[in-house]
């Protein structure tokens, strides 16, 4: 049977500064696949990279090797090409060159993540992309704040729309969107559906619980397995 996950860490205010990232030796030690790629996890608005720890560990122990990422400022006060290039410069520094790896993105993360797969060349290094309950098409709720990055991820954005003028780019890799009919943060929960990915509808009560329920977290081990 797989796994338990941890059960999720408690809240915190996310600081500002440059980009951390957390990938111990130990979980690069452990006893794995050698067939699959390692995994880079990239969080979502407000949070770092212990919002991402509880799925770190559960595929950790199903034998996958996993970075996890801070984006920083992560409450929208750059615009998301500003941590798309923070994402770029990690998989860099953890990543041999011409190594693969699959990316896993949770709600912002996701967007950041395409911007860098689609202007930055991460295609060239992702295998599998996997987002989680990523407003792709944007989310009503950006437009209660107002600042650079959440008018990015408003429906009918300039940078959403620059990102949907080659999306069908993104067949390049094995593309999975879950997404959840009672997310509340993401308005219509049905903007994380994206044309040419697989769309995978996960019956979640809430949107965070996106990143460490147990149906969840064993849905994305199934589909890196793929």
């Amino acid at each position: 049977m797989p796994a338990e996950p941890p059960k999720e860490p408690k809240g915190f205010m996310q600081e500002i500064g440059s980009a951390a990232a957390f990938c111990p030796d130990t979980a690069m030690a452990a006893p794995e696949n050698t067939a699959r790629r390692p995994v880079l996890l990239v969080h979502g608005l407000k949070d770092d990279a212990r919002k991402m720890e509880p799925m770190a560990r559960y595929l950790r122990s199903q034998g996958w090797a996993v970075c996890t990422l801070s984006l920083r400022p992560s409450w929208g006060q750059l615009g998301l090409e500003a941590l798309a290039q923070q994402v770029a410069a990690e998989a860099d520094r953890r990543f041999a060159p011409g190594q693969k790896f699959d990316l896993v993105a949770f709600s912002m993360g996701g967007l950041v993540s395409r911007y860098y797969l689609q202007r930055l060349g991460g295609l060239d290094r992702v295998g599998r992309f996997i987002t989680l309950s990523t407003p792709h098409h944007g989310t009503w709720l950006a437009y209660l704040i107002p600042n650079a990055g959440c008018r990015q991820m408003r429906p009918g954005s300039a940078f959403l729309k620059d990102l949907a003028s080659d999306e069908a780019r993104l067949k390049q890799v094995r593309f999975t969107s879950f997404w959840t009919p009672f997310d509340l943060i993401i308005i219509p929960s049905r903007s994380s559906e994206v044309n040419g990915a697989r769309n995978l509808k996960k019956w979640i009560a809430l949107h965070p619980l996106m990143v460490w329920q147990t149906r969840c977290l064993q849905a994305l081990a199934a589909e890196l397995r793929e």
